[in-house]
């Protein structure tokens, strides 16, 4: 039920805030509809949001604030085709637990799970793998609520199939997704410290001779952490990690730790390089093998801001080398690790890997610094080698430049144009990177 409302929403970071007239948690399609009828009726616009883990403003409102938290059933899965109904407000954590109890997995994850499965797909989250692409390319289909309250089944078949799932929230609410899913698999994952210039050197091996790879690169050293996951033989067992290692590395050092070395880094930055060379030690070499959703996935508790772009693969030395650049001359000191990852390439109109595998780039900032000056000069370096931002990381470019990355610019702009004329999905964000 719509109800008023007074309280301020805030994303996960901190940075986006809004104060919409109205908040929505509806239960069924149904109740969608009704809520965008009533909406249509006060000319009140309309976002959906799940965990608020985007940085940039895609779902801010001031209209009509919508969770999908009450939509997050199993709603059937097809044994042969490997094919799984969800409802789309269901979070990565209980879809990726509800998947294994069927046999089933997601080929590929990101490296956190609070996301609904609709904001996910949405903004084209995509996770590390050279050969594989993000979850979106997983999606066989979407149900799409459109703002006159038609409910539109998008198969692969149908012409707004390219546009559905990587959609920005423009196009309607997504209710239900279905999935293609692969059997549950065990992942071996070997985490170790690595050299920066080692990496540089291996890149074309990460990214193609190993399931998942992705490094963590800490600015103003030369030091790394180098993940590599890969799917283990048939036959072979579960040996997850202890519970005293998990906690001594996952929570311990990597959450409460590392939080107050950040406080520490915001207090006195002359002392950063130091902080980053004691950081890109701290963590020692450990493997395991597990499920594969367990491998993907780690806390993350220590809030910040991040800016990614997605690069071609052959790029990213020169990326990596003129970021070395900037740092070298001084302008800023960094204490947030750099993360570099890969994903191959699909055919969604607007996913950062449409007709291109890429690399992967992410700045952080801790959350209580102000990221501006960084993540400018790093989209500098990204837009000078064809960058594409992910959707939900902060970047300042508008439809004039996307027009020139996405070969199917104008098409999804048709698709909008035909499921919402009158913008009721639209704000700010994707007035500046869509066009008014």
């Amino acid at each position: 039920m719509m109800t008023r409302s007074k309280t301020i929403w805030s994303n996960w970071a901190g940075n986006v805030q809004s104060r919409p007239a109205a908040r929505d948690h509806p239960e069924s399609v149904a109740d969608v509809q009704d809520l965008l009828s009533r909406a249509a009726r006060e000319d009140l616009r309309v976002k959906v949001y799940g965990a608020g883990h985007s940085f940039t403003p895609i779902a801010q409102t001031d209209g009509v604030c919508v969770r999908l938290d009450q939509m997050k059933q199993v709603l059937g899965h097809d044994a042969a085709t490997g094919h799984v109904r969800v409802q789309a407000g269901i979070s990565l954590n209980e879809l990726n637990v509800k998947l294994h109890r069927l046999g089933l997995a997601l080929p590929n994850l990101g490296d956190v799970d609070p996301q609904s499965l609709a904001g996910a797909v949405s903004t084209g989250t995509h996770g590390t793998g050279g050969q594989l692409q993000g979850i979106a390319g997983a999606v066989a289909a979407v149900q799409l609520v459109t703002a006159d309250g038609d409910v539109v089944e998008v198969d692969e078949d149908h012409p707004w199939f390219g546009a559905a799932p990587v959609s920005l929230g423009a196009l309607g609410v997504i209710t239900e997704v279905t999935l293609r899913c692969v059997p549950s698999f065990l992942l071996e994952a070997r985490e170790e410290p690595a050299r920066l210039p080692d990496l540089v050197d291996r890149l074309d091996e990460l990214a193609n001779d190993h399931d998942h790879a992705e490094f963590y690169w800490f600015p103003h050293t030369e030091k790394a952490l180098l993940k590599r996951n890969n799917r283990v033989s048939g036959g072979t067992r579960p040996a997850p990690l202890g519970k005293l290692r998990h906690w001594w590395d996952d929570e311990f050092l990597s959450n409460t730790v590392y939080e107050r070395v950040q406080r520490i880094a915001e207090s006195q930055p002359r002392l950063i390089p130091r902080i980053n060379a004691i950081s890109g030690s701290l963590l020692g070499a450990r493997t395991y093998v597990s499920d594969s959703f367990d491998v993907f996935v780690s806390p993350r508790r220590v809030r910040f801001r991040e800016s990614e772009f997605a690069v071609p693969r052959e790029a990213l030395a020169d990326v990596i080398g003129e970021l070395q650049s900037w740092f070298a001359a001084k302008h800023e000191l960094v204490s947030f690790p750099i993360e570099v990852r890969f994903a191959a390439a699909d055919d969604l109109w607007m996913s950062t890997g449409f007709e291109r595998d890429n690399a992967y780039v992410a700045v952080h900032q801790y959350h209580r610094i102000d990221p501006t000056s960084y993540f400018a000069a790093a989209q500098d370096i990204f837009v000078a080698h064809e960058g594409r931002p992910h959707w939900g990381k902060m970047h300042t470019l508008d439809a004039e430049y996307f027009a020139g990355q996405y070969r199917r610019f104008a098409d999804f702009v048709a698709v909008r144009d035909e499921a919402d004329p009158k913008r009721r999905f639209t704000n700010e964000y994707l007035d500046r990177v869509l066009g008014a």
